[in-house]
């Protein structure tokens, strides 16, 4: 039977739903908004994080974002000096109260869809495939966010954000399985997490989802668009490389540049799902 024919016959196991995140993943080439605004935000209280200090915990929710960064033994030794004390949590808030106006601010500039995104939501639409989403961003960002991207072309069907649960965000599942409730998927075994980020890998795998981890869009290889093709082949290679290597660690059951690769991979896991496999 052929591969199409096996996709249409709702007997042979197929993929329900994939879930994506946002920055890195859909939109936002590179996870530029956030990570640039975590360097501002710490340097309006005199501390000063580089760019890649503030990419390490992405994919958290931005509160735990911010509380994982001040714990960082270089970033305390900075707020000592500058207050003569170690931090709190009323200091956690304090950034936090910064960051969110300046991300609110700047995160339309960086709505624009990831190459590929937008045909890929069209094929899903097309398969009959459910289209989910979540991120680290709170909803007041999301809520910026989603018209511009709509006008766009990406609009999920469901978009849970990274401060709306009680039980809380990533590494946990709960994100991805309200998602799945949302959705009214009926087999996480047959749903895909999307993500660009460690903890959004670790997400979907503690759901009891295919967990796809994307490369050389996101977070974890971070050049702009710009960037990109200005840096060296070799340059790009490695930081790819070390990408993929985070995210395998992190769990990941297939690793890709970008989401315009994605169809090869469901193909891959429909084909799993028919031997019986399960992620």
């Amino acid at each position: 039977m052929h591969q199409a024919n096996r996709a249409s016959d709702k007997s042979w196991p197929h993929i329900e739903a994939v879930i994506f995140d946002w920055a890195g993943t859909l939109v936002d080439f590179g996870s530029l908004a956030p990570t640039q605004i975590f360097v501002d935000a710490f340097a309006t209280f005199g501390l000063h994080i580089t760019l890649a200090q503030a990419r390490g915990p992405m994919g958290l929710s931005k509160r735990d974002h911010i509380r994982t960064l001040l714990a960082d033994p270089a970033i305390q030794a900075q707020w000592i000096q500058a207050f003569g004390r170690t931090s709190a949590d009323a200091d956690i808030d304090a950034i936090y109260q910064r960051f969110m106006p300046m991300q609110i601010e700047k995160v339309a500039a960086y709505s624009q869809p990831i190459p590929g995104a937008v045909q890929i939501l069209q094929t899903l639409r097309e398969q009959g495939i459910k289209i989910g989403s979540c991120s680290g961003y709170p909803r007041q960002v999301l809520d910026v966010l989603l018209p511009h991207a709509a006008a766009d072309g990406i609009a999920p069907d469901c978009v849970v954000a990274g401060d709306e649960l009680p039980a809380g965000g990533r590494p946990g599942p709960y994100m991805a399985l309200a998602n799945v409730l949302a959705l009214g998927a009926g087999d996480v075994r047959r749903c895909i997490k999307v993500d660009d980020t460690t903890p959004g890998i670790e997400e979907g795998r503690n759901a009891g989802m295919w967990s796809v981890g994307l490369t050389l869009s996101g977070n974890e290889v971070g050049y702009s668009p710009a960037e990109l093709a200005a840096a060296a082949p070799a340059e790009v290679q490695a930081r790819v490389a070390r990408a993929a290597q985070r995210l395998t660690q992190a769990g990941a059951h297939y690793v890709i540049d970008s989401v315009a690769d994605l169809p090869a991979v469901i193909q891959q896991i429909q084909q799993r799902l028919a031997r019986g496999e399960a992620p």
